[in-house]
């Protein structure tokens, strides 16, 4: 590896310290992200859900009121 490199991976003896400040805001993030796009199913699923629910209902009550 290049010394340019290196040294910046060693971040001038600070490495540990720097890197895990790193971790401990990407990973956060990346959690965050990853809970966002769930939750986001989740509330289309549940969107989606309650819209089958309105229909069947509306269609239910169409078809109680047609004379047979």
């Amino acid at each position: 590896m290049p010394a340019a490199l290196t040294a910046f991976f060693l971040m001038g003896g600070y490495a540990f310290y720097v890197w895990l400040a790193v971790a401990m805001t990407v990973l956060p993030l990346a959690l965050l992200i990853a809970h966002t796009f769930h939750a986001r199913r989740a509330l289309r699923r549940d969107i989606a859900r309650r819209e089958a629910r309105e229909r069947r209902r509306q269609q239910a009550q169409a078809d109680a009121e047609t004379p047979l």
